[in-house]
């Protein structure tokens, strides 16, 4: 890890308490197969958008946003499709390509994954970036997890211009029964890429 902050421990003691809350994220969500809940995401330009998710781990993931906005994301497993539903059209991308493939391999270990570029401890919050390159170019993904619960709460990517856009999650459930045919992309669809 290229950086750990915490202010208030030995630098033995703040790895030592760092390695050990994530090691608890790890097995927390790790142990997730299946989510439900709403989210809130801000955008680089100040847009607010809303809407509801689910996933099945691994691959799969369904952003269903809310009117005014025709868009939906879709992750089958293999690829990534940003659809516009007004339009009919849209962009898909391999899943591993996009800042989506750490949330949702089959696991992750926050513990030693070389992409792991910082970790903030505090007493609400876990922080943990994850830098990679993707289609998009390269960029950053910083996942916060609650520190009492190790939920994860919220997600910001930054891509390769800086601009950063924001996922907050809430009324979460997780090991519910997900519809696999949410997950299903139209590859009939005309794709814009």
């Amino acid at each position: 890890m290229a950086s750990i902050a915490l202010t208030t421990l030995s630098a033995g003691a703040a790895f030592a308490a760092t390695g050990e809350t994530l090691a608890e994220i790890n097995r927390y969500f790790n142990g997730i197969k299946t989510m439900r809940g709403e989210f809130s995401q801000f955008g680089p330009d100040g847009s607010i958008t809303s809407g509801r998710f689910a996933i099945q781990r691994p691959g799969r993931i369904r952003f269903f946003y809310d009117k005014p906005s025709n868009l939906d994301i879709i992750a089958d497993g293999k690829s990534v499709a940003v659809k516009d539903r007004k339009r009919y059209k849209q962009d898909i991308w391999p899943l591993g390509r996009t800042p989506l493939r750490f949330l949702l391999d089959t696991s992750i270990d926050l513990t030693s994954d070389a992409k792991v570029t910082r970790v903030d401890v505090q007493p609400d919050i876990v922080s943990v970036t994850v830098e990679e390159s993707t289609a998009f170019g390269d960029g950053s993904i910083t996942m916060m997890f609650d520190a009492a619960t190790n939920e994860l709460k919220q997600w910001n990517v930054v891509d390769s211009k800086g601009q950063e856009t924001s996922v907050s999650i809430y009324n979460v459930k997780t090991g519910v029964p997900v519809d696999p045919s949410l997950f299903e992309i139209d590859y009939r669809i005309p794709s814009n890429n």
